[in-house]
């Protein structure tokens, strides 16, 4: 027997959600012209259009006229054409949730068997403002790198760049920090990646005790720019998720360069007009906008509980070149940089951290004056080495000439293999093997 609802339901089924849609009227190799929808569209909101075959493609906003939307597509155009329907469908926020730890994700949070994992109950933003009010940077991390503990400190809520060439260690180096930093939740964005060098990333370098903790981002590099950014924003929003959680969250961001690349391919298709490198200006505010949102949270009186995030933005650099445009702005937004140098990893040391152009600010303050003073002894010994390695090389040098280059030769061996040391308990562990190297420099 029916019930008064189940009657009520088959004489007045549910109507179907509303669906409003344009018609594409232009297509070109980067963008997609889109007239009925500028009175309702929002930048950012996604449009699904139909092929000529029955399938569908998803696209992005990125422009919004009088007459017409302009859309980057998510996958390939080829089957579209003019007249073809095109389904508005709004912003599609993610909502993250704690069942994502130990999971790989694409731009739209799925797992990449294409299911959808669990999802959480509020939606978040994938462009938010970062927190005003913030807390001070805390103290100091433990990672086991005794070169990051001692010469190039991370503390809570910093935001540290690693600049790199292809090759010399930079994912090895993003995986020890994965696995060693404490830290609640670690989130990764593999941005612009090979497909095979995400498998290996996430398999073999991180492996199962590094993906215990962590959430994995994927835009490989075949995708198109559109999602690659969306990719980057979801884990940003992700890692404020956390945050607001009262999480300390682990950011692992690679990288800022292909990030940079995939909106100035984007912003081109909207008509913006190229500038440095071709980079249009809003490219860099894009970056310190990303940049912004990690940092320290809140200290407002009224939200208690806020995390941190704590970040490493990697940074592409053609030659070691940090001039770059990239390179150079976001050396000016970071709390830091930490240089990767080809040389270094060519004769075998890794990491390959080049200490003498690498700085953390969070220095001196999270530093005793006794920490200080070792580590400005440890770069002084290492510059005066590296300054006249081609003289010692040569069989040039003479002991007795200099008292510094001599204590300089002596310690060198023993400073390069310090800053190769990993699983190191804390920092100061890290300090006091620095500081026996040093002691036996006056013996």
């Amino acid at each position: 027997m029916q019930t008064l609802l189940e009657t009520s339901i088959s004489h007045h089924p549910p109507t179907p959600p509303v669906q409003i849609f344009g018609r594409i009227v232009e297509i070109t190799a980067q963008s997609i012209k889109i007239e009925g929808l500028s009175n309702l569209a929002a930048l950012g909101d996604q449009v699904k259009m139909q092929e000529a075959a029955g399938g569908t493609v998803k696209g992005e906003i990125i422009t919004i006229a009088r007459q017409f939307v302009t859309v980057t597509a998510y996958g390939p155009i080829g089957g579209l054409g003019i007249g073809a329907k095109a389904v508005h469908l709004g912003q599609q926020q993610p909502r993250p949730c704690r069942d994502w730890v130990g999971k790989i994700l694409d731009h739209s949070a799925r797992c990449l068997d294409g299911k959808m994992p669990p999802q959480g109950q509020n939606p978040v933003r994938l462009k938010a403002a970062p927190p005003k009010n913030r807390k001070a940077i805390g103290n100091r991390l433990n990672t086991g790198l005794a070169a990051i503990d001692s010469f190039l400190p991370l503390c809570r809520g910093q935001r540290l760049g690693l600049f790199a060439g292809s090759g010399v260690g930079k994912s090895t180096l993003l995986a020890d920090l994965a696995k060693g930093c404490d830290a609640d939740i670690v989130i990764l964005a593999l941005i612009g990646e090979r497909g095979r060098e995400v498998r290996d990333f996430t398999q073999d370098t991180l492996g199962p005790k590094g993906m215990e903790k962590s959430i994995v981002f994927v835009a490989t590099s075949d995708e198109p720019p559109a999602l690659k950014l969306r990719a980057a924003w979801l884990a940003m929003a992700s890692a404020e998720y956390f945050r607001d959680q009262g999480k300390h969250v682990l950011l692992l961001f690679d990288s800022l360069t292909r990030f940079a690349e995939a909106h100035r391919s984007v912003a081109l298709s909207a008509g913006e007009t190229p500038s440095l490198r071709a980079f249009p200006p809003s490219t860099f505010g894009e970056l310190a906008q990303l940049c912004e949102r990690a940092g320290p949270g809140t200290e407002h009186p009224e939200i208690e509980g806020k995390g941190d995030i704590t970040a490493v933005f990697s940074v592409l650099v053609a030659g070691s070149n940090m001039e770059e445009p990239v390179a150079d702005m976001v050396r000016g937004i970071l709390d830091g940089h930490v240089v990767l140098e080809r040389t270094i990893a060519e004769r075998g040391r890794y990491p390959a951290i080049d200490i003498r152009r690498s700085v953390s600010r969070a220095l001196p303050q999270c530093a005793t004056d006794l920490e200080n003073e070792n580590l400005l002894h440890g770069r002084r010994l290492i510059g005066t080495y590296e300054d006249a390695r081609t003289l010692i090389s040569a069989g040039l040098y003479q002991a007795g000439s200099d008292k510094v280059l001599d204590e300089a030769v002596e310690k060198y061996e023993n400073l390069d293999g310090f800053i190769s040391l990993k699983k190191l308990e804390t920092a100061e562990d890290a300090f006091a093997k620095l500081a026996e190297i040093l002691h036996r420099a006056n013996d």
